[in-house]
């Protein structure tokens, strides 16, 4: 899989909390356990789930799962705004091992910026794996290939399809569903006889996240470049930006979409 860094998690945490989608998540909590839900958590990186939920319910018993050793342990010894009940980590290739994980262990299963990184073929392993659990699944900030610029510029729908190209590539599970996850998600748990609650969990970006669109802008230019578009015409558009960021002038918009997969 893809790595991500501390640095990076860190910065899109922020809009991750913003994001998500309110009802969903009550959708969610509604089936769980009254009393020290048991939730295992899928590619949980440096905890932004744990981080989102905790308040909501600090008796969570977390199992957060990662192949990044580094990034369970700053989710191990991070301070929480609200403190969970109780959190312990397992480093695990989830490409090679899913089946390993103990969904029958626990009540639910969640993740956050995942679906989209993963290939038709894992995607449906997982909802095998938890449809047969019988357990209430939370994925949320899929990406779903939706973006906006203010203002606007030629180059936005052509970065934004090089960039949505790029989403398809494979990031560690074999080619990516990208901006499709969300939807084939939906799709799956239905086709079982799951009953699924979405809604949008959109990154609003303004002139207050100025370091996270530093980092972020210039990573969104190289794929669009990779998938084809002309490398000087990114470099002006980036340019542009950074001066629109520069005065307090530049927005965007990135599309997510929240799930709650309920069992029947």
């Amino acid at each position: 899989m893809s790595g991500f860094s501390a640095t990076w998690l860190a910065l899109r945490e922020p809009l991750d909390l913003a994001a998500r989608n309110k009802e969903v998540e009550a959708a969610f909590f509604e089936v769980l356990p009254a009393e020290a839900p048991k939730i295992l958590d899928l590619a949980s990186g440096a905890g932004s789930t744990v981080a989102a939920l905790a308040g909501e319910k600090p008796d969570i018993q977390w199992t957060l799962s990662d192949y990044d050793a580094d990034l369970l342990s700053v989710a191990a010894s991070r301070k929480y705004a609200t403190r969970p009940a109780s959190l312990q980590t397992r480093e695990i290739d989830l490409a090679a091992n899913l089946m390993e994980l103990p969904f029958d262990g626990v009540d639910a299963v969640t993740t956050s910026a995942f679906l989209d990184l993963v290939s038709e073929t894992f995607l449906t392993q997982l909802v095998e794996a938890i449809v047969l659990s019988g357990k209430p699944f939370l994925a949320s900030l899929t990406y779903d290939g939706r973006t906006g610029f203010e203002p606007v510029a030629p180059l936005d729908q052509e970065l934004r399809d090089a960039m949505n190209r790029d989403q398809q590539t494979d990031k560690g599970f074999g080619p990516a569903l990208g901006p499709k996850a969300a939807e084939q998600a939906i799709a799956l748990f239905e086709a079982r006889g799951y009953r699924v609650i979405s809604g949008t969990s959109d990154w609003i970006i303004g002139p207050q996240h100025e370091d996270f669109v530093a980092e972020f802008l210039p990573g969104w230019v190289g794929a669009g470049v990779k998938q084809g578009a002309q490398k000087s015409r990114a470099d002006d558009w980036l340019k542009s930006r950074r001066s629109q960021i520069a005065d307090g002038a530049f927005n965007m918009t990135v599309g997510h979409l929240d799930l709650a997969a309920l069992p029947a």
